[in-house]
């Protein structure tokens, strides 16, 4: 069994805020002293590290743990590491993190104090944003960042890719909305106005669902529909706090799985590892076991990688070429039969006619 990463909620949030300012700091730092930094073209940046292989997709999905002690600021650097681990040490140019990485997973309870750690979708105000941006286009990676979004009043769980010049190409916000013990993520985010959508990135057109999104085949159609070669699902589930004899890790995979022999489309789920345990002072008030078990799987749906227990790294070449050339063979978009599929826009499957 993994340590247990016990937390008091406002305690994690303090030092969340804590590294906020740290980076805002040292931005403004950076500054006043008018430092210049490296030269960032595209010329410059190929004869610093060599030009990137685009041609095809290698994916590293990363599993990260919890551990005891960890505070937000530790939650960020092994999140960095890893990616620049990924791009120098198995040439990835798709990096998937796990769904909210940026500390533990807060929906375990309803606490007004915790829509503190939204930021804005903008690298002007988001410093984490601000250095994906700038790792993303050093590195050539393509980086989609989950993250906890503030818009005015509005409250998101969302995603931003960042293309793998630095570009952002756009985010999608979280469509469906999970609400359970331990998964109360009703009380901190709204329903995702976005609609599903993919991203044209150098690798190839992606989309991306989040974690409660995996469950759901309309969502995974409508990705592949507009083009995707390959679906992502940054996600945290893990054991049930009212039952925590029920796993549902298998039928986690199964489900993702059947969208990718039914779309013929390979999926990636990237979820978190570890025993967190909500605090509140000295007293344990829930704690959820994250099981993992992120993978890859091929076009057809069968599990080409799978990570072990703990942090884990699962590294694939996908060729999107190849996929759409076996996808057309099949027929299976060909014989599709969206006017009859009307039920599908409703609660009930009753069509008025």
């Amino acid at each position: 069994m993994p340590s247990a990463f016990s937390y008091d909620p406002v305690a994690y949030m303090q030092s969340f805020l804590e590294l906020v300012e740290d980076l805002k700091k040292e931005d403004e730092e950076n500054e006043a002293e008018g430092e210049e930094g490296e030269e960032t073209t595209p010329a410059a940046i190929y004869k610093k590290n060599g030009a990137r292989d685009f041609s095809k997709m290698v994916v590293a999905v990363v599993q990260l743990e919890t551990k005891a002690n960890m505070k937000a600021a530790d939650f960020w650097k092994v999140a960095v590491d890893t990616i620049e681990q990924a791009v120098k040490q198995q040439k990835a140019n798709l990096v998937v993190l796990q769904e909210l990485f940026l500390g533990p997973y807060f929906c375990q309870s309803q606490d007004p104090r915790l829509f503190s750690l939204a930021l804005e979708a903008d690298p002007a105000t988001n410093p984490f944003l601000k250095r994906l941006v700038k790792m993303a286009k050093e590195l050539q990676v393509v980086l989609p960042i989950s993250f906890f979004e503030r818009k005015n009043n509005a409250f998101y769980n969302s995603m931003v890719m960042i293309d793998a010049d630095g570009t952002i190409l756009g985010k999608y916000r979280k469509s469906h909305i999970p609400d359970g013990t331990g998964y109360q993520e009703k009380f901190y985010f709204s329903p995702g106005d976005t609609g599903f959508k993919v991203f044209h990135t150098k690798v190839g057109t992606i989309g991306v669902g989040i974690c409660w999104d995996q469950w759901f085949p309309e969502a995974a159609r409508a990705m592949t529909l507009q083009g995707a070669d390959i679906l992502l699902y940054p996600t945290a589930i893990g054991s049930e706090p009212t039952d925590s004899s029920y796993d549902s890790s298998d039928h986690w995979q199964r489900v993702m799985q059947g969208h990718a022999a039914a779309n013929m489309v390979p999926v990636v789920a990237a979820n978190r590892y570890g025993t967190e345990v909500l605090r509140e002072g000295n007293k344990e008030r829930q704690r959820i076991l994250f099981y993992g078990r992120s993978f890859i799987s091929d076009e057809t749906g069968a599990i080409v990688q799978e990570a072990q227990d703990g942090s884990d790294m699962l590294v694939a070449e996908i060729h999107p070429s190849e996929v759409r050339e076996a996808r057309a063979y099949w027929g299976l978009f060909r014989d599709r039969r969206p006017e009859l599929y009307g039920g599908l826009r409703t609660r009930d499957g009753e069509v008025s006619m």
